[in-house]
């Protein structure tokens, strides 16, 4: 069922810029540009609806947790919803409508057929089992069921969850329907109806997107630095195509900090998080440092490819990069890309920056409406 609008905060809760208010704020922004109807853009500012799910589990010691998922559908004029699943303990409502906002912005800037989704449950993956996560992941497909499939719906991979999820979901969903359903969900592995390199899209289109950015700036590749936050899914891609490429990354991070070294990173020596999950920090690098010092280092190019809202309007007079690149979704806040428009550091957009992971799942969802592989 379709769920009440996102609480507000209290007075006396912080005021961290949540992710919806960030995507509403980017609107308005934009809107002041350009020539549209109000009502078009006070529309745009509500997604079309969001569901609320109870998604119960059998613990491997025999008792049972109830956890509470989202799916968040803001637009569909384009076509189907397309958005991430993600399992994280920060899950909110909000967050996935703000989430949801930028999918279909993006998929706009690609021009893709698609429209704006994003959704998860609020659970830390790290607490469960293999087992238990595989039937997490199927009863929250069962939950889903109703308002998702090839031509309404399409979720893939986010934070917590990976390939292996994704034919969870897909195999929950199609024993449903009684029918193999390919198309139900993107980023699957390729021998169940997955497209090759769907893992490290949306990373390549990260340091496609640097490297292009380093050339319209008129810098040397070669005489480039860069920091990288996050080495996982997308930053670890994005930091090894841009050392391969020729730049000096001197920095990466993972969950528990970051190691940095002046005369640069072998990053493909250093472990990823998918080939040895927060083994960055176990690495031999001449100085560790925390992932708040990383943001701050005097580099030419940073990017923040770990979660959202880490430059915000504390942080960002402090940055000394030259040039942002967003990896992850909504890394900087409204408030803080004012500040860096009034110091005159450019920042490419999460919606055309890590777009390379919607594109190839738009080739995968053509593979298996299409039936091929």
């Amino acid at each position: 069922m379709a769920s009440a609008a996102p609480s507000t905060a209290t007075d006396d809760e912080p005021t961290e810029e949540t992710a919806l208010e960030t995507a509403r704020r980017q609107l308005e922004r934009a809107a002041a540009h350009l020539d549209v109807d109000p009502g078009v853009i006070e529309r745009l500012r509500h997604p079309n609806q969001v569901h609320r799910v109870s998604v119960p589990l059998e613990r491997d010691d025999g008792s049972t947790a109830v956890y509470t998922g989202y799916r968040a559908q803001h637009d569909s004029v384009r076509g189907p919803y397309k958005g991430g699943l993600r399992f994280h303990p920060d899950v909110t409502e909000a967050e996935c409508i703000g989430l949801s906002m930028w999918m279909t912005w993006k998929c706009a800037v690609m021009d893709l057929p698609f429209g704006g989704g994003k959704g998860g449950v609020v659970v830390d993956p790290k607490d469960l089992s293999t087992d238990e996560k595989e039937r997490l992941t199927r009863r929250f497909a069962e939950e889903l069921r109703p308002f998702i499939g090839p031509t309404k719906d399409i979720p893939a991979p986010d934070m917590g969850t990976d390939a292996q999820t994704m034919a969870w979901f897909m195999d929950a969903y199609s024993m449903q329907e009684g029918e193999t359903k390919a198309g139900v969900v993107t980023g699957k592995p390729p021998v169940v109806g997955g497209s090759e390199g769907r893992d490290t899209a949306p990373g390549r289109s990260v340091a496609i997107i640097a490297r292009e950015a380093i050339d319209y700036l008129g810098w040397d590749i070669e005489d480039t630095t860069v920091a990288v936050q996050g080495f996982g899914s997308v930053g670890a891609p994005a930091a090894r195509l841009l050392d391969d490429e020729g730049a000096t990354v001197v920095a990466v991070s993972d969950v528990n900090g970051a190691i940095y070294d002046p005369d640069g990173l072998d990053t493909h020596d250093v472990p990823t998080h998918e080939e040895e999950p927060e083994a960055v920090m176990k690495y031999d690098a001449p100085r560790k440092l925390s992932n708040e010092e990383l943001l701050e280092l005097d580099v030419d190019v940073l990017i923040p490819a770990a979660v959202g809202n880490v430059l915000t309007a504390e942080n960002a007079d402090d940055v000394r990069a030259d040039l942002v690149v967003e990896g992850a979704n909504g890394p900087t806040t409204s408030a803080a890309d004012e500040v860096f428009e009034t110091r005159e550091i450019p920042v490419v957009p999460d919606i055309l920056a890590n777009a390379g992971g919607v594109t190839v799942s738009y080739f995968e969802w053509l593979q298996d409406l299409n039936h091929r592989s």
